[in-house]
Formats: C-alpha cells, structure tokens, sequence
C-alpha cells in the first residue's frame, strides 16, 4: 500500500471514530472525556487532511479554497478503483 493510499484509508479510520463520539454525545451531551476524545480526533482529521490535499488532492471544498491552483481533476474517480 503506498503512502497516498494509507494516509487516505487512515483519515477514513479518523473519520469513523469521529462519527462514533458524534452519536455517543449526541446521546451524552456532558460526557466531557468524550468531547475531549472528539475535539482531539477532529483536530487529528483536519491536519491529515490538510496533508493528503497538499500533498495530492483536496478531499473537500474548504480545502480546496486554500489551494493556489485548480487541483480536483488529479483524483481519481470511483469508477477508476483507486478510491476505496
């Protein structure tokens, strides 16, 4: 598995995780370890993120924005077997 492809399958880990603690506070709006554990997996997402679009493509249009050139067209798409 090269880097691009690892870094783009641990931001989907990162991304589970945050969806979990998202149910669970939705649920248990006081548990503060949980908000702790979400604001440190968000932080964690958004800097992986940051690094795959710089390094390869943006995931996402606020991504995108920060990019100094039109880079969308570099990923591949679904159908090319390459996102998944």
């Amino acid at each position: 598995m090269g880097n691009q492809e690892q870094l783009f399958r641990d931001i989907g880990i990162v991304d589970f995780v945050l969806t979990d603690l998202t149910l669970y506070l939705d649920t248990h709006p006081m548990d503060r370890n949980a908000m702790e554990y979400f604001n440190h997996y968000n932080r964690i997402k958004h800097q992986m993120e940051k690094e795959f679009s710089m390094k390869y493509f943006p995931l996402n249009t606020s991504l995108a924005e920060s990019s100094k050139e039109w880079r969308w067209g570099m990923a591949p798409l679904p159908w090319e077997g390459e996102c998944g």
